[in-house]
C-alpha cells in the first residue's frame, strides 16, 4: 500500500508503471479531460479497454420542470471539463486542443465505454488497473493525476493491491 500526495509522489508516475499493454482499466471520477489522456497517451493506446463512470449526473437528459430551475447551477462546467479545466490553461494556450481532441476521440471510439451515474447515490472516485486500485480520485484530469497543481491543499490517494485468490 502506497500513498500519493501528487507533489513528491505523483499518481501519474505510478500509473505509467502499472498500465501495461493489454491492461483493462476501470475509472470512476467526476471529470474526464483530454489532457489527462494526452499525458498518458503512450500507455493508454496499448490497453484493451477502459470503463469510465462519471460519478456525477453528467451527459444525461434532465427531467426537471423549468419552474424548479430558478436557482439551478448548470452542469455545463462539469461537461466543459472535457477540454480542460482552469488548471490546464497552459495546455490550452499551446493551441493543440483540436489535435489532442481528435486523437482522444479516436481512442475513445476504439477502447472506451462511458457511463453516467443516474442514481441519487454517490459513487466514490477510483482508478483500477490490473490488480491495483487507487482511491480516492477526484477526476481524470491533470490536477487529479498530479501533473498540474489543483485547488486542493492536500491530496492523499492510497494505492491498494487486490487480494490474491487462493483458488
Amino acid at each position: 500500500m502506497d500513498i500519493f500526495d501528487n507533489v513528491s509522489k505523483r499518481l501519474i508516475d505510478d500509473l505509467r508503471k502499472e498500465i501495461k499493454p493489454g491492461s483493462k482499466l476501470s475509472i470512476a471520477a467526476a471529470y474526464f479531460s483530454i489532457y489527462a489522456f494526452q499525458a498518458l497517451k503512450d500507455e493508454l493506446s496499448k490497453i484493451d479497454e477502459l470503463r469510465f463512470i462519471f460519478t456525477s449526473r453528467a451527459f444525461i437528459q434532465e427531467q426537471e420542470k423549468k419552474e424548479l430551475r430558478e436557482f439551478y447551477i448548470p452542469r455545463l462546467n462539469r461537461e466543459r471539463s472535457l477540454y480542460g479545466d482552469e488548471f490546464e490553461v497552459r495546455l490550452k494556450n499551446e493551441l493543440t486542443q483540436r489535435a489532442v481532441a481528435r486523437e482522444c476521440a479516436e481512442w475513445i471510439r476504439n477502447k472506451v465505454a462511458f457511463r453516467s451515474n443516474v442514481s441519487d447515490g454517490k459513487i466514490p472516485g477510483f482508478i483500477s488497473v490490473g490488480d491495483v486500485s487507487y482511491y480516492p480520485v477526484e477526476g481524470f484530469r491533470l490536477s487529479g493525476l498530479g501533473e498540474e497543481r489543483g485547488d486542493n491543499l492536500a491530496v492523499f490517494i492510497t494505492q491498494f493491491d487486490a487480494p490474491q485468490s487462493t483458488a
